[in-house]
């Protein structure tokens, strides 16, 4: 693995501080993550520090608050740990007018992926299909024509490559489109098939890349027109089951997946691999492990992360297949681990046992997991919704996101608090708002979302403009990640004496670095004693808070305000 030393800079405002910073250290000393200020700070560095001020600035400094300019390396490793930004294209960024979200408009957009600290990248389906949320592909070697071209994602997962943005797509493999020349070829066979007659693979092997059957086993089943045969759709009668208990199938998707690793790719999400089977949990497994083992084969460092919609246990069940990860869905959404914490109905005492319990459990199944923690997608309701539009929730949830192990995932729109209504899929996906005043590069959205849903919180060109913003928030956030590996990929150990309630303090250890993380979940200050812990000799490295307040360690009492987390080290 190879680091990457990066210098990142933030300018907000008045006074200019240049620093050369390897570490923020000891007691009493802070470094102001969350505003982008300095208080007392010690830098060890043998750079100087340099302030210059004007006349016409002080007078300025006296009628408003002060603002910096810093610089700071990060430390960012080359590998599959990723910070990653799930994009649903029809939605995000149109570069040419007609109102749907294109590829280009993917480009358009890296530089603002990339200032947020994101490093991977997942767009939703991109493979041509006759629907506006294409999981129902009809070729799975062309880009839907509403997105662009083939050129187009060429030329964005170079771009993506040149900003080291790892770029990962939807890749749906329980089903296909009814549209697909496989579907159709195999029902053309079967209305040609005399009614006494079995079907032969031999005439026609489509028949075999499906489920059909004589009889309707249940409600998922649909009748192939024109015969007496049906087909399973689990999801839908537009998209009909693959079948995986024959093998023949597996040839066609090792060339797929060798078409698009061929085309730069660095991984992919795996769409709903519990239903390549509804009831051989161990034929899943097996499936997912012998596709990730061959698309290892053609890049060594190939990423898969699936979607196991389940319990915990049913999660922990699936990294048998040894394939990296799993969405973790015992975190996400309404009653997941991280909003029930932000919210106040779950603690962090209780949050970080949970942490260390996705370490045991998924570890001792796979040594090589990368936990995928996320709070919604393009499948569940907006946080702001959950959180009933309360920003410090919303900034708690993204702050417990940030600070858990493994690769977090955030769907477009997140960062700046959008909204959704009910269980309409189309109305959770809706456009993402750049601005209020500059309609260039908006789209329409979904032709069926319910219409009057609207944001409570600024569009991206006002919130990057405030510093206490959700959005500057989320990007603290990931800085504090890029600025310290080991909240990754470190091993979790309780600092047990000053968990307590509201109050937890975890260590992470990656190869020889220890950083501490602190969390106070509670909506009042609190005072955590760390002096007669293993972690009395740490200083502040940094700190996420609501509106920019203070964290200060002094005399080895860590000062907390409501609804905080510090890193230490």
């Amino acid at each position: 693995m190879k680091s990457k030393n990066i210098i990142s800079k933030f300018t907000l405002g008045v006074v200019t501080i240049t620093l050369g910073v390897t570490g923020c250290a000891g007691t009493g000393e802070q470094f102001n993550t969350s505003s982008g200020s300095v208080e007392k700070m010690t830098v060890a560095t043998t750079e100087s520090v340099e302030v210059v001020e004007t006349e016409e600035m002080q007078s300025e400094v006296s009628m408003q608050p002060i603002t910096y300019e810093y610089e700071q390396e990060l430390n960012i490793i080359d590998d599959n740990y990723r910070n990653y930004y799930e994009i649903f294209v029809y939605s995000f960024c149109d570069s040419d007018g007609d109102g749907i979200g294109d590829l280009n408009g993917v480009i358009e957009k890296l530089d603002y992926v990339q200032d947020m600290g994101f490093n991977g990248i997942w767009l939703m389906p991109i493979m041509q299909s006759t629907t506006y949320h294409k999981y129902d592909v009809t070729d799975y070697y062309k880009i839907d024509s509403e997105y662009g071209s083939m050129e187009d994602f060429e030329r964005l997962v170079e771009e993506c490559h040149k900003r080291d943005i790892d770029i990962i797509i939807d890749f749906v493999m329980n089903h296909s489109s009814s549209k697909h020349q496989w579907f159709v070829e195999a029902c053309e066979y079967l209305k040609e098939l005399p009614v006494d007659a079995q079907m032969d693979a031999s005439v026609c092997p489509f028949v075999d890349y499906y489920h059909f059957t004589k009889e309707k086993l249940n409600n998922t089943y649909y009748p192939v027109a024109g015969t007496d045969w049906y087909y399973e759709g689990s999801f839908w009668e537009g998209m009909p089951d693959l079948n995986w208990e024959n093998g023949i199938i597996k040839k066609e998707f090792e060339d797929i997946a060798e078409f698009w690793i061929g085309k730069g790719i660095d991984g992919f999400r795996m769409d709903a691999v519990l239903h390549f089977s509804e009831t051989d949990k161990q034929l899943n497994i097996d499936v997912m492990n012998w596709f990730y083992t061959y698309c290892q084969s053609l890049k060594s460092d190939f990423y898969m992360v699936s979607e196991v919609w389940a319990g915990l246990a049913t999660i922990t069940d699936y990294y048998a297949s040894k394939t990296p990860s799993m969405f973790n869905f015992d975190g996400a959404d309404t009653e997941g681990k991280i909003i029930k914490t932000a919210r106040g109905n779950y603690n962090a005492e209780k949050f970080v046992n949970t942490m260390l319990t996705y370490q045991t459990d998924f570890g001792e199944k796979f040594d090589g997991y990368i936990d995928a923690p996320f709070i919604g997608n393009h499948d569940t309701g907006r946080i702001a919704n959950s959180l009933n539009m309360n920003e410090n929730d919303m900034k708690m949830a993204a702050g417990l996101l940030m600070t858990m192990s493994g690769n977090p995932f955030i769907y477009y729109g997140e960062e700046i608090g959008m909204s959704s209504s009910g269980k309409k899929d189309e109305n959770k996906r809706l456009p993402m708002i750049w601005s209020n005043a500059d309609m260039t590069g908006m789209t329409k959205g979904p032709k069926d979302a319910d219409a009057g849903i609207k944001s409570s919180f600024a569009p991206v060109d006002e919130q990057l403009k405030d510093e206490t913003s959700i959005l500057n928030y989320y990007k603290r956030g990931i800085r504090l990640r890029n600025e310290n590996p080991e909240l990754a990929r470190g091993t979790i150990a309780l600092v047990e004496e000053v968990c307590d309630g509201h109050q937890a303090v975890i260590t992470k250890t990656y190869e020889d670095s220890v950083i501490a993380v602190a969390y106070n979940t509670s909506d009042e200050e609190i005072k955590i004693s760390i002096a007669e812990t293993e972690v009395a000799g740490m200083g502040i490295r940094g700190y996420l808070t609501l509106q920019g307040e203070v964290i200060t360690l002094q005399d080895g009492i860590l000062s907390m305000p409501a609804q905080s987390i510090c890193i230490l080290k």
